[in-house]
């Protein structure tokens, strides 16, 4: 076959499937099983079966996941006491807590995480439903997966800074309950 002004073999070009370079990792983690009580929605505190569910939880994740460097959590009592659970088994460099969470719809969570400091490598994000299974919909662009109370997704994030965001910019590595 001719190409370039000389002769070459066709048999010797090799396609490379790329994979995609991971650059920020993301877990989004539902709070652990609450209870319903008489005082309102945002003083709900998890029940013993989501306290030992997370315990468990941590204790898989502690040989595998050293350190977050950063951790976004609602405000709300149940997520709070999710957080320490998880503390006890994984080191969290930098902590938010906010309202911002508790309140919100996807549009403001991407823009609480696309204002993420650039040298953040990794992220833990503790919401509520419906919220963090739309997010979770939004940045993997997979149909929706409802997580369960104490289930983490964990997504590979193909791009280089938070602000960089989006639609399908990242790929559903695992969830784990």
């Amino acid at each position: 076959m001719l190409g370039f002004g000389g002769i070459f073999d066709s048999s010797a070009l090799y396609f490379y499937r790329l994979k995609p370079l991971i650059m920020k990792q993301l877990f989004l983690l539902r709070h652990g099983e609450a209870g319903f009580s008489q005082g309102s929605d945002f003083q709900r505190q998890l029940t013993k079966k989501g306290r030992d569910s997370l315990d468990r939880m941590g204790k898989s994740l502690e040989t595998t996941l050293k350190s977050v460097d950063l951790m976004y959590c609602s405000a709300a009592r149940r997520t709070v006491e999710t957080a320490e659970l998880i503390e006890k088994y994984i080191h969290i460099k930098d902590r938010i807590f906010t309202m911002d969470i508790y309140e919100g719809n996807v549009g403001s969570m991407i823009s609480l995480l696309e204002n993420t400091a650039p040298d953040v490598e990794n992220c833990l994000f503790i919401g509520h439903n419906p919220t963090i299974s739309l997010l979770l919909s939004h940045i993997s662009n997979e149909n929706y997966i409802g997580l369960q109370p104490g289930m983490m997704a964990v997504i590979d994030l193909q791009v280089p800074e938070w602000k960089m965001l989006g639609l399908g910019t990242g790929t559903l590595k695992e969830i784990i309950q």
